[in-house]
């Protein structure tokens, strides 16, 4: 493994380490700060951190990579969804336990996956299916009450709701992901703060104490500003599909870190819908590197024409079985057709 591969990993395992921080923190200052108003403040905190952060960084600043009225819609609907997620979750998680809120976050893969087959029509395998199966399974596991009881629980429909609003949402930053990623962080981040800070007045939530304000906005710049930045940075080493595949450990470190901090207790119902959400997540994981393990090959084809001999060097990239037959005129090249990627998970 080359240094640059490495550390492309690091990266990416960081980038799930800070998001997974965002969770049990939350579950802690909202005991302080109201929900709309913890939801805006994260969001200003990543946009305000990666905008002075890109101060700082030295980035292609030419027109190709600049938002355009093209853009527009998907940039809209990226910034309306990111209002309602955050301000979703943040109610999901004042209601529920901080351990289930984060392993009902890979329900994000499912809610991603499904919009893309059915709105953009991608691709989606066997072994995905059955990904998306095993964790719809353990969601619903995770959203029943009590032991004696199938109640549902309103924190988690909340969060559940979150996970759909950010998997339409990847699909539309999907759209525009070939533009600046400071300007799309920041975007997301400063408008998208700006809107649930709107809510925040409207349902008069009294604003906390600056100690708090402070907090919050630290929270937001690593836990969704940090992490997006390193996601993005392991993704130009790694590709999408790989990066989202080490990101998928986000939820169970969330999981880890409210057992360890917040004392919450473990139901039998939580051991197995974990033991379920893991196998799910395994498959994803199995699912990304197989599918899109890109490999790079080079082979010479000589040809003959008009009585002089051509010889070409030809390089292929491509993920999947091909063959190549020669004759004397001419060769012929067969690959499969590549499947898309069905969507990346959320970094925040």
């Amino acid at each position: 493994m080359n240094s640059s591969k490495g550390r492309a990993i690091i990266y990416a395992l960081l980038a799930a380490v800070f998001y997974a921080v965002n969770i049990p923190i939350s579950k802690l200052l909202l005991d302080h700060v109201g929900e709309t108003t913890m939801a805006a403040l994260l969001y200003l905190g990543a946009g305000i951190g990666i905008g002075i952060l890109s101060l700082f960084m030295k980035k292609d600043k030419g027109p190709s990579e600049r938002l355009t009225k093209k853009d527009l819609p998907y940039v809209i609907g990226m910034i309306v969804l990111d209002i309602a997620a955050p301000i979703f979750l943040m109610i999901g998680i004042s209601r529920g336990t901080s351990a289930n809120a984060s392993l009902l976050g890979n329900f994000e893969i499912v809610a991603t996956t499904v919009i893309a087959l059915m709105i953009f029509k991608e691709a989606v395998t066997k072994r995905l299916w059955l990904a998306i199966g095993l964790i719809t399974l353990s969601s619903v596991l995770l959203s029943i009450e009590g032991t004696d009881s199938f109640v549902f629980s309103y924190g988690s429909l909340f969060v559940l709701a979150a996970t759909v609003c950010w998997g339409l949402e990847n699909n539309c930053t999907r759209k525009i992901s070939s533009k600046s990623t400071y300007e799309i962080v920041i975007l997301k981040g400063i408008i998208s703060g700006l809107g649930a800070l709107t809510v925040t007045f409207i349902r008069r939530e009294s604003m906390p104490g600056w100690k708090y304000i402070a907090v919050a906005l630290a929270l937001g710049f690593v836990a969704y500003g940090l992490s997006i930045f390193l996601y993005v940075r392991a993704q130009n080493v790694l590709g999408a599909a790989k990066t989202s595949a080490y990101y998928a450990v986000a939820p169970f470190v969330g999981a880890f870190l409210s057992f360890v901090f917040l004392k919450e207790t473990l139901s039998w119902m939580y051991i197995l819908a974990l033991i379920v959400m893991i196998a799910g997540s395994a498959l994803v994981v199995a699912d990304t590197l197989i599918r899109y393990h890109v490999h790079e090959h080079q082979h010479t084809v000589t040809h003959t024409h008009d009585g002089s001999t051509h010889q070409h060097t030809i390089t292929h990239v491509h993920d999947h079985a091909h063959y190549i037959t020669d004759s004397k005129h001419g060769h012929h090249h067969t690959m499969a057709e590549l499947e898309h990627e069905p969507g990346a998970v959320h970094a925040g």
